[in-house]
């Protein structure tokens, strides 16, 4: 079978990447709740996406509105914008048009998770103050607080990598596939978060995953971090019993974890940056390139 699921799911470390609604004077975090009853900070995959589509340079997609709500304008292809290609789009349509309800939808190829937390919030705040400006004009201090939370996060991305720029009687080159889907693994691999002031790194910390003949998220949901200690256990579990092994790439920074030892020996790590050399050379051959 032709392995044409790409999956990768990584950690990083990050504090307070994505806020909600606010209630008074405090900006929450965006949370959820587990069975536990412990809360867990989340980045949305709306907000992920938004920093990949923009630090990948492909926030070019036009929009219109003529429908009353905002969305990719009728006339973007997946031919000149990778945004769409990958994330897919919903545009309306003109009357007469066959697609039902008046509206052309394309699902995505590029499959994204939130980013979610994998150690529990535990109610802090920061207090804030104006202080610096109020005291050059003589006026009240304002007072703010704001949730704060610093923890791993894990998101996984899975590609399709037969439904790239295909669309109807769209076909693109097979180079131009290639280099949508090494683009997106680059900015992944480097990408970050503007929030409240800070630029917080995304850039992971650990990845595991390969291209395999099922479209499954393989390792979504099941990567953990305990005591610092990445599990290695249910990991090997994991490609064995579903015959992942020799397909499966996983990587690890250097003096972060503190079972890396462990890591190194029983899932034959190397470093990131491997990784996801490794991962785009499985691109470029399932693509055809030489190179």
């Amino acid at each position: 079978m032709k392995r044409e699921g790409l999956t990768i799911t990584m950690i990083f470390l990050a504090e307070s990447a994505n806020y909600g609604e606010g209630i008074g004077n405090i900006s929450s975090l965006k949370k959820m709740t587990r069975g536990n009853h412990e809360q867990y900070s989340y980045i949305s995959r709306q907000a992920m996406r938004y920093n990949i589509v923009q630090q990948s340079n492909w926030d070019t997609t036009p929009v219109d509105g003529k429908s009353g709500v905002v969305q990719f304008a009728p006339s973007a292809t997946i031919k000149d914008y990778p945004e769409i290609d990958l994330f897919g789009y919903m545009k309306t349509t003109a009357k007469g048009d066959e697609q039902k309800g008046g509206a052309a939808t394309r699902s995505a190829v590029a499959r994204l998770s939130n980013a979610i937390a994998l150690e529990p919030f535990q109610g802090n705040l920061e207090f804030l103050t104006n202080m610096g400006l109020a005291v050059r004009g003589n006026l009240e201090n304002g007072i703010a607080q704001s949730e704060v939370h610093r923890s791993y996060y894990a998101y996984t991305m899975s590609i399709d990598l037969d439904r790239v720029g295909i669309d109807g009687e769209i076909d693109i080159d097979k180079e131009e596939k290639a280099e949508r889907v090494k683009i997106l693994l680059d900015t992944m691999q480097y990408l970050y978060r503007d929030i409240k002031g800070r630029r917080e790194n995304l850039s992971p910390l650990f990845v595991i995953g390969g291209r395999y003949s099922r479209k499954n998220p393989f390792f979504e949901n099941r990567v953990k971090v305990d005591d610092n200690k990445i599990n290695v256990e249910t990991l090997q579990e994991l490609i064995k019993d579903n015959e992942l092994a020799g397909y499966t790439f996983t990587g690890i920074t250097s003096g972060i974890f503190d079972n890396e030892k462990i890591v190194r020996e029983e899932l034959k790590a190397e470093s990131v940056g491997t990784v996801f050399k490794h991962l785009k050379e499985e691109v470029n051959l399932y693509y055809g390139e030489s190179n």
